[in-house]
């Protein structure tokens, strides 16, 4: 799967799966070092989510980050800190097209991030000439064409970005309805346990209503069982796991080993 990064070409073809509805298995990285994302890739996800909301990332790191990825199949998506036009606008110049925003609680918030990401009139993006995204200038027809390819995918992670779920996959722009298991389980009373039979309960409602708006929807499902039954419902956006948690388990299992 050849993508559309800062020095490939249109079209941008994670994008085109996702709308199709291909099963889209990925990875996140937090790990914010060039040469586990570099590592990472090797790997074959079909994409890799880079961290900038609880990693230490910002568009310094992220940019080698990228470098890293650009002979790699994986898509780079990437989650800003917040839904901040600033932020986004930094992350595009970057190189970036494919963005997971977080907390997304209205139609009103999915909106204000399609607008981010789009030159106008259709959004609100600043306009460089010369930015990384761009290739420094040299991609022919680059503002006529790039707003098609970027791929905005919002998080609900809230009681109230529940209740709107249909409303902001209705958006249009917004390419996929993502569940934040963890902050939803910590929203619904159940903090640091998204097991918890009522959170696994509404994910799977939210699931269901996002596949009946007809959009794809994604989620993070670290557990084997939980991921299966996420595709089950319809889920193609999947993350499988993350860089730390399989270096943490991984150097853990090693030391075990010896030690007993």
């Amino acid at each position: 799967m050849t993508q559309a990064t800062a020095y490939q070409s249109f079209p941008n073809s994670f994008k085109r799966e996702l709308l199709g509805g291909k099963l889209l298995i990925g990875c996140w990285s937090s790990l914010a070092n060039v040469i586990t994302t570099e590592a990472l890739g090797l790997a074959g996800f079909d994409w890799i989510l880079l961290d900038g909301e609880h990693s230490p990332n910002n568009v310094s790191t992220f940019i080698p980050q990228l470098m890293a990825l650009k002979d790699s199949r994986s898509a780079p998506v990437v989650r800003p800190a917040s839904n901040n036009p600033v932020e986004i606008k930094q992350l595009l110049d970057a190189g970036f097209y494919n963005f997971l925003v977080p907390f997304v609680e209205s139609a009103e918030d999915a909106r204000r991030a399609v607008a981010a990401t789009r030159y106008p009139p259709q959004g609100v993006r600043g306009v460089t000439v010369s930015a990384r995204g761009n290739r420094y200038g040299t991609v022919p027809n680059f503002f006529k064409e790039v707003n098609q390819h970027i791929c905005v995918m919002v998080q609900i992670e809230s009681a109230a970005g529940v209740a709107a779920v249909r409303e902001i996959a209705a958006v249009d722009g917004v390419d996929c309805v993502f569940v934040g298991p963890s902050d939803l389980a910590a929203a619904l009373g159940h903090l640091g346990n998204p097991s918890h039979p009522e959170v696994q309960a509404v994910i799977a409602a939210v699931l269901t209503d996002i596949k009946a708006t007809g959009k794809p929807s994604g989620i993070l499902a670290p557990v084997e069982a939980e991921a299966r039954r996420y595709m089950e419902l319809g889920a193609t956006f999947v993350g499988v796991g993350s860089d730390l948690g399989a270096f943490r388990a991984a150097t853990q299992a090693l030391h075990d080993k010896y030690r007993a």
